[in-house]
């Protein structure tokens, strides 16, 4: 009998690892020297984001994305908390909006100028108090707008409801109280229904966070989970942490079954924390180690043996943290399909290091780029707290597109209701059926939004010259400034154009219910 080897066809066998040339960089940056286990870097396609030395409280800086190069040393920080800054988070539907959580019990949410920071900020734009101990976790809702997760020493996760006109919110709307220990990781699944949490009792929980109840617990004792992450769309989790002989360790657990791994694996002997990323939309995922510069990516399959190798970034540079750009933030004519900012607090440096597919043709490449999550919100906060669950809103990345409202792919449609059953909910006193008042209420938030868009699109021309104020931002002095000057107009166009793209294709979308109302109003 001979042996057949057996080989996989993948469209990402062959993705590598670029690193950026110095220039490219971010060097001189006054990187953290706290030992805690966070990633102390944030970014989103306008900033980056670094938890920085401080003396006398808490700090971090936000650096325009383009201004690369030596940082300033008197650069403005954003300064207000009075103990170490531990984790930093961009919200996900506002690039000029960041929540900060720190070792003095606080969370507080920063806005962020659009022009050039010109001198420290101290005062926020809210704060969250009511954790007793340091807070060291916080996450934005994936699809609801404005609703934020902390997690602190005194083991509870609290949710806050930002769309309030308070400074300062004392109350949470929640409070998770299912954790006997210090909560390490928080991740949501892909419409945010649920949280996955690792524990320092070494237990995964998944917890469904509007009713607070556990509906999953794993206690596998020979994998002490440091790191959970969902892989939505495959109804998995991944995580990693150490076996029981210290070795660095990775697991994927089944969704519905957290009491025995589908797959475990030892990779190395280092003591370093491992940091999972997840790319959804090429379901490749990438583990980078703390302490050491290496990244591994792995490609993800529903079927055995799930985890598939493909490759593995080498450098001799430690990485203290790491930050990822979105996918609206990369750059599609390289066939860049993620983006990972590497913390050298050695070299005070920021390295950028692309992962990128090789392709020969410069055009955009479909197959590698599906619809990807947008920044708009697919839910207000308040829809999100009465129990309404909905799929991130999609958008292509392709130059000239606008947001597409599309399911994700686990989800399955809803089967229509009968005419029979209409006719029966029209009978019980006229009132329509929960998912007919929820279309309702889209489209209505829809128009909405369009007119609230028309009246600021109008105060903004009476005040504003190419897209900025003259008041905030005065003519550039030097070739310096008028060089970031002509950045900013160029991604003031770049915004601009895909508003107007959003706002056509809006009104596609409003038509196309408005017509499919009235054809099912008249079909009953």
């Amino acid at each position: 009998m001979s042996w057949h080897p057996r080989y996989r066809s993948s469209k990402f066998r062959h993705v590598y690892g670029k690193a950026a040339s110095k220039d490219k960089c971010y060097d001189c940056v006054p990187i953290t020297r706290n030992v805690h286990d966070n990633h102390f870097c944030a970014v989103n396609p306008h900033f980056i984001a670094v938890v920085t030395e401080c003396v006398g409280g808490g700090a971090f800086i936000v650096i325009p994305i383009q201004q690369t190069g030596k940082l300033d040393p008197h650069y403005p920080k954003i300064c207000g908390h009075k103990g170490n800054v531990l984790d930093v988070k961009w919200n996900p539907f506002n690039d000029f909006v960041i929540a900060s959580c720190s070792e003095d019990a606080s969370v507080k949410i920063w806005d962020i100028p659009k022009h050039l920071l010109t001198r420290n900020i101290t005062n926020p734009k809210k704060e969250l108090l009511g954790h007793v101990r340091k807070v060291d976790l916080i996450e934005w809702h994936p699809t609801a707008n404005n609703i934020l997760f902390s997690s602190g020493y005194d083991y509870k996760i609290m949710i806050w409801n930002l769309d309030t006109r308070e400074a300062v919110i004392s109350n949470p709307v929640k409070i998770l109280d299912a954790h006997k220990d210090v909560v390490l990781s928080m991740s949501f699944n892909t419409d945010g229904s649920l949280l996955a949490t690792a524990c320092r009792d070494r237990k995964i929980r998944l917890i469904d966070p509007r009713a607070g109840t556990v509906l999953q617990e794993a206690s596998y004792k020979s994998h002490r989970v440091n790191k959970v992450l969902f892989l939505g769309n495959v109804k998995k989790l991944f995580s990693t942490g150490t076996s029981r002989w210290n070795n660095r360790q990775i697991a994927l657990w089944d969704q519905n079954d957290l009491s025995v791994p589908l797959l475990e694996e030892d990779l190395d002997g280092s003591s370093g924390l491992l940091f999972p990323f997840y790319d959804s939309d090429t379901c490749m995922l990438y583990v980078a180690g703390k302490g050491d510069g290496n990244i591994r990516y792995y490609e993800i399959s529903p079927e055995k043996p799930y985890l598939n190798y493909l490759m593995e970034y080498h450098s001799h540079l430690p990485q203290k943290g790491i930050g990822m750009m979105p996918k609206r933030g990369l750059e599609v004519s390289a066939c860049e399909i993620f983006r990972f900012y590497k913390l050298i607090p050695t070299k005070s440096l920021i390295e950028p290091i692309s992962m990128i597919v090789p392709r020969r043709s410069e055009s955009y490449q479909e197959d590698i780029y599906p619809l990807t999550t947008g920044a708009q919100p697919a839910l207000t906060a308040q829809e999100w707290l009465n129990g309404f669950n909905k799929g991130p809103l999609l958008v292509s990345l392709k130059p000239g597109s606008g947001a597409v409202n599309s399911l994700p792919q686990f989800l399955e449609a809803e089967p229509l209701m009968k005419t029979t059953d209409l006719s029966q909910h029209q009978g019980q006193g006229g009132r329509l059926p929960p998912e007919d008042m929820q279309k309702r209420s889209e489209m209505e938030d829809s128009r909405k939004q369009l007119q609230a868009e028309k009246k600021l699109w109008k105060n903004e021309q009476t005040h504003l010259s190419n897209g900025f104020d003259l008041s905030e931002c005065p003519p550039p002095k030097t070739e310096n400034e008028l060089l970031q000057m002509f950045y900013r107009q160029q991604e003031e166009i770049r915004r601009l154009r895909e508003l107007v793209n959003q706002r056509d294709i809006q009104i596609k979308q409003l038509e196309l219910e408005l017509k499919n109302l009235y054809m099912d109003i008249g079909s009953y």
